[in-house]
């Protein structure tokens, strides 16, 4: 393994194996960069494979406001089959035949799961419920009910369907799909609520995350590559690709630094998060548009 003898600010964008929590992963990082500040933008399940996109030192300013950028995944809905964690990793709680479900009625139930929709995550998610992870709950066998939260699913597709058998004998379909999503989408939860919408019950069995906002698995090194040779994406490079960017003078730098709430260009109004460049093109500070002015997010000089 190659010794860092200064950890440089950036993030590492990583093929998150399966089996790993992304706390494992975040664990690893601390050992590879050799440093405590590193941190992760939006969690995948142990099950899931693909991009988790991490912080190192001051890059971990970043992570709060990527974890709210869209992502893409690839997977595998196993219907037939519901399991309590509406994935391959829980028990089966039921089963029923679903060799007579066909590709239209796939289609059409898929059809109504995109778009803005109402979704109810798994119980065993991370979810706070008054204070206490859902999986908390579920695991100490409460009673609870989890609200059902806005979500968008811009896209939703069906690429193959497959006839299989359950290992408990029961007929079932496998379909593989890819999905585009807001935030806080749970793929688990579409697999579960397209099983329910067909009668016969629904789980995911894989799942691959592709994408994190413009953090792609193309640019994803696995965690025995990243031991091998620690690729950072340098902070300004990081924000720059996911965030508009505002180049400013000298004055107006040192204004925003001071947290002075300069004019805005219009241009830059309702979206979202904007990088702030010095004229030697560093990354400043993160700002956003508040009544036509800058206000700090974060402040990276």
């Amino acid at each position: 393994m190659t010794k860092h003898s200064t950890t440089p600010d950036g993030l590492v964008i990583v093929d998150k194996p399966s089996g790993f929590t992304s706390h494992d992963v975040v664990a690893k990082m601390r050992g590879i960069a050799g440093t405590r500040r590193v941190g992760h933008a939006g969690t995948l399940d142990p099950m899931a494979t693909g991009v988790l996109v991490l912080g190192v030192q001051r890059a971990t300013k970043l992570l709060g406001h990527l974890a709210l950028t869209e992502k893409e995944y690839v997977g595998t809905v196993r219907l037939g089959q519901n399991t309590v964690t509406d994935d391959a990793e829980g028990e089966v709680t039921s089963s029923a035949d679903a060799s007579a479900v066909t590709r239209a009625q796939v289609d059409e139930q898929v059809a109504r799961l995109r778009g803005d929709i109402m979704q109810v995550p798994s119980k065993v998610s991370a979810i706070k419920i008054d204070g206490k992870r859902s999986y908390k709950r579920a695991r100490e066998g409460e009673d609870f009910e989890i609200p059902a939260r806005p979500v968008t699913v811009s896209s939703f597709v069906v690429y193959d369907v497959r006839p299989d058998v359950a290992q408990d004998g029961t007929p079932v379909l496998d379909l593989v799909v890819s999905v585009t999503c807001s935030s806080g989408t749970y793929i688990r939860a579409l697999a579960r609520d397209l099983g329910a919408q067909l009668g016969v019950g629904g789980h995911l069995t894989a799942l691959r995350r592709t994408r994190v906002g413009p953090y792609r698995l193309d640019g994803a090194r696995t965690l025995e590559q990243l031991q091998e040779e620690l690729t950072v994406m340098p902070v300004g490079e990081a924000a720059g690709a996911a965030f508009p960017r505002w180049d400013v003078d000298a004055r107006r730098a040192a204004l925003l630094l001071n947290g002075v709430r300069l004019d805005m260009p219009d241009e830059y109004t309702g979206r979202g998060p904007v990088g702030v460049y010095d004229p030697q093109g560093r990354l400043l500070v993160l700002v956003e548009a508040e009544r036509g002015k800058a206000k700090s997010l974060a402040v990276f000089a």
